[in-house]
């Protein structure tokens, strides 16, 4: 039976802090909904209310220009090895870009990874758990590593284009953060 919480607990955090992958859902008031697999090391619990992920170039720019229209965000953790469970994090988040004051702050709590993009600072309003019962066991065998490859064979300035090219905006044709 699901369970809300009105703050992250250390045993749901200890959760999140063990998860691999995470899912993160957004939409625009008029639009697709976006639900998209994170990983790497790229999210953390900044207090009891307050998660951050660092977010690095992609194919798209989904939650950018979501959260410019309508800031609500999901992230979603399923338990794929031991005790089922499913959590969610509910809330409203803010983009953060490197010319913002409060990114070097935030930065410094994530590892170097090529192709950095932003960072998805999140106010979680609520928390849900259920079972899970019904997801399988998967294995961990480690860390996919071409997406940082491929940027870090890119370089700066060709990540730069790539955003100016391709990040601006969405699939629906919104706008995100990404200006030439």
């Amino acid at each position: 039976m699901a369970k809300f919480y009105d703050k992250i607990t250390n045993r749901i955090q200890k959760f999140i802090e063990a998860q691999k992958v995470f899912f993160v859902a957004t939409s625009p008031k008029d639009g697709r909904i976006n639900l998209s697999p994170k990983g790497m090391d790229s999210f953390r619990v900044l207090n009891e209310n307050r998660v951050a992920w660092l977010s690095v170039t992609g194919s798209g720019n989904e939650t950018s220009a979501h959260l410019l229209d309508d800031n609500r965000i999901t992230i979603m953790f399923c338990a794929f090895e031991d005790a089922p469970n499913i959590l969610r994090l509910y809330g409203k988040a803010t983009e953060i870009l490197p010319e913002n004051p409060e990114w070097d702050n935030l930065i410094s709590q994530f590892p170097s990874l090529s192709g950095t993009r932003q960072i998805f600072d999140v106010a979680v309003e609520s928390i849900q758990t259920s079972c899970g019962m019904s997801i399988p066991f998967y294995e961990y065998q480690g860390e996919r590593n071409e997406l940082l490859d491929w940027a870090e064979e890119k370089g700066p300035k060709n990540i730069e284009q790539y955003w100016k090219d391709r990040n601006q905006t969405s699939i629906d044709g919104l706008n995100t953060k990404f200006k030439e």
